[in-house]
Formats: structure tokens, C-alpha cells, sequence
């Protein structure tokens, strides 16, 4: 029997920033499996909320379960089930593709390292390029490093915020087979974007956030590009001019 535990579930998450609210009680559960595409315009909360998510960021109010546990009450084991990628690479110029991986392996405890870590290079092809400084890769040789580290400790929950920007074609495609390949595994998936045009065919949890709230979630068995429009404009309102 599957289990009815939400993999998430977030209650009454709010944030604020001085008097500027970001986050005004955002409430959702996803269930386990579930491809979640969180879509908003710039400032609709969506970063915010992925921060707090990957416990790098304090909610001002509000609180998340995963698997059914306050993610507060042990953060550091928290942590291990859940991979993050944003922006930022989190990656170490002066240290070779191998030695980031190794130092991140580390701080997650990952068994069967060196299998790990040859396995993750060889997916994102640079398993030729292991010995040699990040501060000499182009940004796209960056991104896909930064994939290959998000995926070392084997989450069951990734966090991608706006994962498609900066990517190369090359790094686009591993990044969708990966997710693809993510959801095969039964594990979870959450992804901002404020790209209506998302061709992600694995999507089956749609969240659109305004304003910091929750203003539409919906699930279907499956999501076409032309429906994540659709949801949009039917739950967002046009700005005023």
C-alpha cells in the first residue's frame, strides 16, 4: 500500500523582510513522486520559499514536514535528503571538479564515495575534466558541476530554483533527463520558473504563487505547456499599469 504521508507539506509558511512581507502563509502538501512546477512573476515569493525549503533560510512564522517530521527538529538530517540548486553553484574555484566533490561528499557522509563521485561526473560528461580548477570552466561547465553535486548524497527531495538559467544546451538536456530520471526512482521534485513555455513532460503538481499566497494548486496525471498558461492567467491578475 502507498504511503498517504505527504513527502512535504507546509503550513502557514510566512517571511518577511523588515515590513516587506514575501511569503504571506503559503500552505500545500506534495505528495511523494510528485514533479512540482512552482510558478510566479519576479517577487512573487518563489525564491524565498526554496531557501527555507533547503533550511537555508528561517521562516518568520510557519513550518514545513518532511516525511511527516519537522524539518527544524533535526536540520542536519534534513539536510541529507534534500538536494538544492539555485543561482549560485556552491562550487570552490580554486579546487578541481574531483576535489569539490570529494569535499562535499564528505560533509554528507555519502558511501561507496570514489563510485559516487565517477558516476556523477560521467553523467554530467566531465569525468575528463575531474582534475582540473573550476575557476577554468565556463559557466555552463559550472552548472553542470554544481548538478553532479546536488545529486552526490542521493536526495529523495530536490529543490531547483529557475534551474534552467545560464544552462548550456548540453547541461538543459542532462538536466531534464535527470529530473526525468529523478521521478522514475520515486523520488520528489520542486522546480520554480516563471517560463510558461516549461516542456518538462514528467510535471503532474502545478503551483502558482502571487503575491506571496498560494493562488492556484492544482495535480493532474500529467501537465502540457499550454496548461501551465492557462492556470496562470486564469489565477494571476494582470498588474495595474
Amino acid at each position: 500500500m502507498p504511503d498517504s504521508t505527504p513527502h512535504l507539506e507546509l503550513f502557514d509558511i510566512r517571511k518577511n523582510f523588515g515590513l516587506v512581507a514575501a511569503l504571506n502563509g503559503v500552505r500545500c502538501s506534495i505528495a511523494h513522486r510528485d514533479v512540482v512546477a512552482l510558478f510566479g512573476r519576479n517577487g512573487a515569493g518563489k525564491t524565498t520559499l526554496l531557501k527555507i525549503l533547503a533550511l537555508l533560510m528561517r521562516p518568520t512564522d510557519g513550518h514545513f514536514q518532511l516525511e511527516g517530521v519537522d524539518a527544524r527538529r533535526d536540520a542536519a538530517d534534513t539536510r541529507r535528503h534534500i538536494g538544492f540548486i539555485s543561482h549560485a553553484t556552491y562550487l570552490y574555484s580554486d579546487l578541481t571538479a574531483l576535489e569539490n566533490l570529494k569535499f562535499f561528499g564528505a560533509l554528507y557522509d555519502v558511501p561507496h564515495l570514489e563510485e559516487r563521485i565517477a558516476q556523477s561526473l560521467r553523467d554530467v560528461q566531465l569525468w575528463d575534466r575531474r582534475h582540473e580548477r573550476v575557476r577554468g570552466f565556463s559557466r555552463g561547465m559550472q552548472q553542470r558541476l554544481s548538478l553532479a553535486r546536488t545529486f552526490l548524497h542521493d536526495p529523495s527531495l530536490l529543490l531547483l530554483d529557475e534551474p534552467y538559467t545560464g544552462l548550456d544546451p548540453i547541461a538543459s538536456g542532462m538536466l531534464d533527463r535527470l529530473i526525468e530520471r529523478f521521478h522514475r526512482e520515486g523520488r520528489t521534485v520542486v522546480l520554480t520558473t516563471h517560463n510558461l513555455d516549461l516542456r518538462l513532460p514528467v510535471v503532474n503538481h502545478a503551483v502558482v504563487l502571487e503575491k506571496g499566497l498560494v493562488a492556484c494548486d492544482e495535480r493532474r496525471s500529467r501537465f502540457a505547456s499550454k496548461d501551465f498558461e492557462e492556470l496562470f492567467k486564469e489565477h494571476v491578475k494582470e498588474r495595474a499599469e
